[in-house]
């Protein structure tokens, strides 16, 4: 493997010289740059990155801790950040929480100890205090997706509210009543926002939020199937389940199917967090989309913002309703048949 001093003795320069270039110094001419940078080509030379980061207290490495890897939302939340993060000139090193308090806090120990340049986190609770310490030492830090109230930091997610409204609006056009939630973890702040953004919206058009029509899971399909067995045995069972999120949706829909039933002739389901599996199945998923990539992507300018001195701003993008067929909606019309002239 080539070495800083092949670099300088085939560019005919000193390493100080090569280490000039490397590190884009001003002082450089234009003919030593030429030199070097043709050098670096011939011999296949690359920095030691390890090297760098000591003299430079920089790794140019970007943490990315998520809420559950196997959730299609992160996965696509996750790939669009290291997209813009490589664009950006920085790496991602990534760690799933698995949805789990301690797993979430051994990634960012981790990842600290690792000398990351900054620190993006979607919270698994509110009350973790290796998180509060490293925003309270100023560690660049931003919240994508959840949040914790009270720390300091930007938070870039989306905003449901108005998404959820349009969907208790269009569930009632439906002629729905009585409609349901399962609920993501009261401990994270998007499983209390969509619980109270679904019941202001009931309100809205003189619908109650009965308890037994609450359901609580965790972001996962097991705790969507489990609280769906509850709802259909329940003496009155409500007409519409509305899924805080896709996993527990799926496991809403196999609940039903294992009973015999039918969505949306026996019970009606919609979801937070659209996904593109919904298109396949019989019928397709209702949902509400988050704009992912738009999220990941603002996650990491804000970041790159404050890693490199500048004011990381909060971003709020909003959220936007898909309907589909799975709230009883009607069948989309068939294309009209194609008229050919004849001669």
């Amino acid at each position: 493997m080539a070495s800083i001093k092949d670099v300088a003795a085939a560019a005919g320069l000193s390493v100080a010289t090569v280490s000039r270039v490397l590190n884009d110094h001003p002082s450089v001419s234009p003919d030593a740059r030429t030199r070097v940078l043709a050098a670096v080509e011939t011999l296949g030379y690359r920095p030691n990155a390890v090297a760098r980061s000591l003299r430079t207290d920089q790794t140019r490495t970007l943490g990315l801790v998520i809420s559950d890897v196997m959730n299609p939302y992160f996965t696509e939340l996750a790939r669009s950040v290291e997209e813009e993060a490589r664009a950006l000139g920085y790496s991602v090193i990534i760690g799933n929480a698995d949805e789990r308090p301690d797993l979430q806090d051994h990634h960012v120990r981790t990842l600290l100890d690792r000398r990351i340049d900054g620190l993006l986190v979607s919270p698994t609770d509110g009350g973790s205090p290796l998180m509060l310490d490293a925003a309270r030492a100023g560690t660049p830090m931003v919240f994508v997706d959840r949040w914790i109230p009270g720390v300091d930091v930007p938070v870039v997610r989306s905003d449901g509210r108005t998404a959820v409204r349009d969907l208790v609006a269009h569930l009632h056009r439906l002629g729905h009543r009585r409609l349901a939630i399962i609920a993501g973890p009261a401990a994270t702040t998007t499983g209390r926002e969509r619980v109270d953004a679904f019941r202001a919206a009931l309100r809205e058009h003189g619908l109650e939020l009965p308890e037994a029509y609450i359901g609580q899971g965790d972001f996962q399909a097991e705790s969507g199937r489990r609280v769906t067995e509850g709802f259909l045995d329940l003496p009155e069972p409500p007409e519409v389940v509305f899924a805080a999120d896709n996993l527990m949706a799926l496991g809403a829909l196999d609940a039903v199917r294992a009973r015999g039933l039918r969505v949306p002739d026996d019970i009606a389901l919609a979801a937070f967090d659209d996904i593109r599996w919904f298109v396949h199945t019989d019928p397709p998923v209702t949902a509400i989309a988050q704009p992912t990539g738009e999220l990941g992507r603002a996650a990491v300018r804000a970041l790159v913002d404050r890693v490199e001195g500048r004011p990381g701003e909060s971003v709020t993008l909003p959220a936007r309703l898909v309907v589909r067929r799975s709230c009883g909606e009607p069948d989309p019309a068939p294309p009209s048949p194609v008229r050919r002239s004849t001669s």
